[in-house]
């Protein structure tokens, strides 16, 4: 499994959004700029994070991005799985009908557990311990 372009600007785009006071609508331009997402790609990417209930966008000259909910809710599965759909490491997880081996393939266990793990791991990283970290960056950088 490999992240695509989009699942990882999906991260940025959140992940900015969260480093941002509580309730501020920032604009597409300004995440765009601060994240290095090309600004028409953002606004199709946003669209997936706003039907997954990641962020809220306001439409309109003032309008903007914001969380739907507080980062700390907000895993980096969840943006992940709203930018990509479901993580699967093999077809077979995702498709049991795929492969005529699903029963008794010895290797279809350890793609289970190695999924497992992935998906656990992207589930206990929340945006608000993320956006305490890069903070913390940004801070010593400057």
């Amino acid at each position: 499994m490999r992240l695509t372009r989009a699942g990882e600007y999906g991260v940025r785009c959140a992940l900015y959004l969260a480093m941002q006071p509580d309730d501020v609508e920032i604009s597409r331009r300004q995440v765009s700029q601060a994240m290095e997402v090309p600004l028409h790609f953002l606004g199709k990417i946003a669209q997936q994070l706003s039907h997954a209930g990641i962020i809220q966008i306001t439409k309109g000259a003032k309008g903007g991005y914001r969380l739907a909910k507080p980062a700390k809710e907000i895993s980096l599965l969840d943006i992940v799985e709203a930018v990509e759909g479901p993580l699967c490491l093999n077809l077979c997880l995702l498709h049991r009908d795929t492969c005529d081996r699903t029963g008794f393939c010895p290797v279809h266990e350890v793609w289970q557990e190695a999924q497992a793990g992935f998906q656990k791991t992207l589930g206990k990283a929340d945006l608000a311990t993320l956006a305490a970290k890069e903070k913390q960056r940004q801070k010593k950088a400057s």
